[in-house]
């Protein structure tokens, strides 16, 4: 536990983390305030002197888990022509499911105010869904101009259906459902081929 007036370091991560930990643990119904700074091992007022509320602590653990993975698609045109198109898109995608995934976006469609701060994140330019979709379609133009995607391939559909799965399965997931994570390999791998 952090003492009173002690900087504690990267707190919103801390607190992502220990958000994450919760919902994947005992599901989104345990998360509060408190849970969190209790996981975290921090002080109980922690989360709310860097959040102005609960549901500003949600849209920002959602659009910061947004970003990193928006990161890791945008970083996927330096992988065209390494590994395979497969396994690269699988990165990005499983991206999307890690601590919790399906857990988080529902709970913060639980939570309207979190919803429409997400919202207007989203339209004024955070990284999300589209963001995503974008990289990967430049993603697979590039690996077809290399010959490892073929002519047939429509880059824009295939990450429309890739990105648009992972939509589907994060806002329809709930803890205890089964890891959607193989669906996603098996449809990426189906829409690209063996990705050179």
């Amino acid at each position: 536990m952090s003492p009173r007036g002690v900087a504690t370091p990267d707190v919103c991560e801390r607190l992502f983390a220990a958000a994450e930990r919760i919902v994947e643990r005992d599901g989104p119904g345990a998360l509060t305030s408190r849970a969190v700074t209790t996981e975290a091992g921090c002080a109980k007022g922690l989360l709310h002197a860097h959040f102005a509320g609960f549901d500003e602590f949600v849209a920002a653990l959602c659009l910061d888990r947004f970003a990193r993975t928006a990161a890791k698609a945008r970083a996927l045109a330096e992988l065209a022509g390494r590994n395979t198109v497969t396994r690269n898109l699988d990165a990005v995608v499983l991206a999307l499911f890690v601590s919790g995934g399906p857990s988080i976006s529902g709970l913060a469609l639980t939570r309207p105010t979190a919803t429409l701060r997400i919202r207007e994140a989203l339209e004024g330019g955070a990284p999300g869904f589209g963001t995503i979709q974008e990289a990967v379609t430049g993603y697979l133009e590039a690996e077809q101009e290399l010959g490892r995607v073929a002519e047939r391939v429509d880059p824009r559909s295939v990450a429309l259906a890739v990105v648009g799965a992972a939509h589907h399965l994060l806002m329809t997931g709930r803890p205890g459902a089964p890891d959607p994570r193989p669906s996603m390999t098996r449809l990426v791998a189906a829409l690209v081929g063996d990705g050179g």
